[in-house]
């Protein structure tokens, strides 16, 4: 039985089951990519699957099934990655599970200029109010979006935050590998 605090939407619920996976893993893990499928259409169309996933008919019929994608390629950068995506009609939604480092908005002002993106990443981790977050965003393919941030400070799942506007450029781009 899932820990995972129940969320009246399908979306939250499967951003929430994400994180709590994630979260199971520990810190300091690669950036994972799930396809969202309709739990009752995969039970129809794929039960040796579904079986094989714990997806029994007792399951809820409305809800998402999150499947993990195979690794995201070490050194390519994200956007580049996302860029590459097609999936097929069978998948509802996306998401994906990042961690990254965080600044508060009063940090904004302090950003030295002229710094190029090395620079800048090594200014942040040098940052002493830096946080380091662990994000998951889900769309799905009619534009509803979810987010899930956990802090690594507030490790529990009472202390997750969830949104649809939490990293909407992240959610752009999971969107985007969704557009023909």
């Amino acid at each position: 039985m899932s820990n995972t605090p129940m969320a009246a939407n399908p979306l939250t619920r499967a951003v929430l089951e994400i994180d709590e996976y994630a979260s199971g893993l520990g810190w300091d893990q690669p950036a994972r990519l799930f396809a969202l499928v309709d739990t009752a259409r995969l039970r129809s169309q794929e039960p040796a699957l579904a079986a094989q996933l714990g997806l029994d008919d007792s399951a809820e019929t409305g809800g998402l099934t999150p499947i993990e994608q195979d690794e995201i390629p070490a050194g390519k950068p994200l956007d580049e990655f996302l860029a590459t995506i097609a999936w097929p009609d069978a998948v509802a939604g996306c998401a994906l599970t990042v961690e990254r480092l965080m600044l508060p908005p009063s940090a904004e002002a302090q950003v030295p200029e002229n710094l190029d993106e090395a620079g800048l990443a090594k200014w942040v981790a040098d940052h002493p109010e830096r946080q380091e977050v662990r994000m998951t965003v889900a769309v799905l393919r009619d534009g509803a979006r979810d987010s899930a941030l956990r802090l690594r400070e507030k490790d529990a799942p009472t202390e997750v935050l969830t949104g649809s506007e939490l990293v909407p450029g992240l959610a752009q781009a999971l969107a985007a590998t969704f557009e023909e």
